[in-house]
Formats: C-alpha cells, sequence, structure tokens
C-alpha cells in the first residue's frame, strides 16, 4: 500500500513535469522553498493543507489531484500515525485523508456491527471505492482476500466493485463508511 506522502510525491513529480517547469520555479510561483517542492517530491516531506493548495494552484491543477490516490490500490493510515494532535497551543487539528475527485458521488454510512458472521459484499459499480474510519471495537475490512484488521480511528480505503468484507471482532464495533463512485 502507497502512503499518502509517496502517493503526493509521485503525484507533484508528474504535474510538475508535465508543466514543463523546474523544481526551483514551482517553488517560486508557489511561495515556498525549493527544498521544500524537493523533499514533497521524494516523498519524504509533512506538508500542509495550505502547501498543498498553493502547489496546486502553481501548477493550476485543483488540489485533489496533488492527494488522488490510484483507483484500486488500498491505502491504510493508523490513528496513531496522524499528525496534528491539538493542544492548548494549537487546539484544533484536520487531517484530509482522502479528497473527492472531480465528478465523484459519495455515500455516507454509519455502520454498526456485532460478531458473528461477516458481511460479504459483491463488486459495487466500476469505479467504486470504499473509505472506512473504524470508530469504535475492532474489525477485518477491505477486500475480501486480504482485509486489514482496523483498531478505533484507523482509516482504510479499498475498491469497492470488487468482493469485500467487514467482520465485527468485538461487541459494539462501529464505524463510518464512505462510499464514492467516480
Amino acid at each position: 500500500m502507497e502512503d499518502l506522502g509517496s502517493r503526493i510525491g509521485r503525484a507533484l513529480r508528474r504535474e510538475r513535469e508535465s508543466a514543463g517547469i523546474s523544481i526551483s520555479e514551482l517553488a517560486r510561483r508557489a511561495g515556498i522553498s525549493k527544498a521544500t517542492v524537493s523533499q514533497l517530491e521524494n516523498g519524504t516531506g509533512n506538508p500542509s493543507v495550505e502547501t498543498l493548495w498553493a502547489l496546486g494552484d502553481a501548477l493550476s491543477i485543483p488540489f485533489a489531484v496533488l492527494v488522488d490516490q490510484q483507483a484500486h490500490a488500498p491505502t491504510l493510515i493508523r490513528a496513531d500515525e496522524l499528525d496534528g494532535v491539538p493542544s492548548a497551543a494549537a487546539p484544533y487539528s484536520a487531517t484530509l485523508l482522502s479528497a473527492s475527485p472531480p465528478g465523484a458521488r459519495r455515500d455516507l454510512y454509519v455502520i454498526r456491527s456485532e460478531p458473528g458472521e461477516p458481511r460479504r459484499s459483491m463488486p459495487h459499480h466500476n469505479g467504486t471505492t470504499e473509505h472506512v474510519i473504524l470508530m469504535t471495537g475492532a474489525a477485518h475490512i477491505g477486500p475480501a482476500d486480504s482485509p486489514v484488521k482496523l483498531s478505533p480511528g484507523d482509516y482504510l480505503s479499498y475498491a469497492g466493485d470488487a468482493p469485500h468484507v467487514f467482520e465485527a471482532l468485538e461487541p459494539g464495533t462501529s464505524a463510518v463508511l464512505i462510499s464514492e463512485l467516480r
């Protein structure tokens, strides 16, 4: 599974090269340092939403292009990997998990499930991606042939146009599910 930093780096390099501009020129246009652009392209930076927005503006592309994921590549973000824990100095934190691509339709669900028979889903419409944030309990979720065990706060995206499963492992398991159709 490709992490968000690598995905941003790959997209940034692709869009910069497609625009035919250097790292230095992109940095100048976006008002950020050349080192920051270089780190982001190498997948080692930790950009803010504002930095990504400035880069998108400088490249004349929508913000979502820099964070969009490949249609069938699962993305897993563990709750303990999220940056920006609120504190007295910064009482609010927001972490983008997935940007909606242009023209997508998203349906939002709250799932409540108990241990027992797993919920097995057949493929939805071609181009469907599901996004899940586990809120309580524990569950095996994702592709039917390789579900991932999630804990509270973990995020997973996977192809919804392939067989997939949701199996509660603890009583009172709940999740937020977003079904996205491109």
